[in-house]
């Protein structure tokens, strides 16, 4: 059983996203993505349309919730697990579209609290990165390490994904 919200933290390509997958998968098997990726260039919606495709043969709803997921939150069912893949994107697609950030954030934080399904949030550590050389790359480090010290605090259960291997920061495994 999962608690109401997991973070599973990890670098770029860390396994992080297939880690988490395999929680919801054992959760549940009324499965909902909540895919905040958009396709900016044509790697990514290749990239996009791979993930869908995969997910489809495999019993996910996605919903596509670039900015705001809350709408699905609040619609979910007990008997659901969710996958919010991920934090560090809709953080981004929210700096791009120059949103407040903190009323993005209450807003995400209230639904996630709020929801009756498990949610399992992906979401990437920046803090073992150097310090970026430039503002904007600053601010996001800055943004993206509050969050998921928010995130952290309110999880049940946090892992770290590194090189494909989990450990638990807070919490048991399932």
């Amino acid at each position: 059983m999962l608690p109401s919200l997991t973070l599973v933290l990890g670098g770029a390509a860390s396994g992080k996203s297939a880690y988490a997958e395999g929680l919801v998968r054992r959760a549940s098997t009324r499965r909902l993505y909540l895919a905040t990726a958009e396709a900016y260039d044509d790697e990514m919606r290749a990239q996009i349309a791979q993930h869908r495709a995969a997910r489809s043969k495999d019993g996910w709803t996605t919903i596509e919730a670039p900015l705001d997921p809350a709408p699905a939150l609040g619609a979910a069912q007990a008997d659901q697990a969710i996958l919010l893949d991920c934090a560090t994107l809709w953080l981004s697609n929210h700096m791009l579209a120059g949103s407040d950030l903190a009323e993005a954030e209450a807003a995400l934080l209230q639904a996630l609290d709020a929801c009756a399904a498990p949610v399992v949030a992906v979401s990437n550590e920046v803090g073992l990165s150097v310090v970026p050389d430039n503002a904007l790359a600053r601010r996001f480090q800055r943004a993206q390490g509050g969050l998921n010290q928010r995130l952290a605090a309110r999880a049940g259960l946090v892992v770290l994904i590194t090189a494909g291997l989990p450990s638990v920061l807070k919490g048991a495994l399932p």
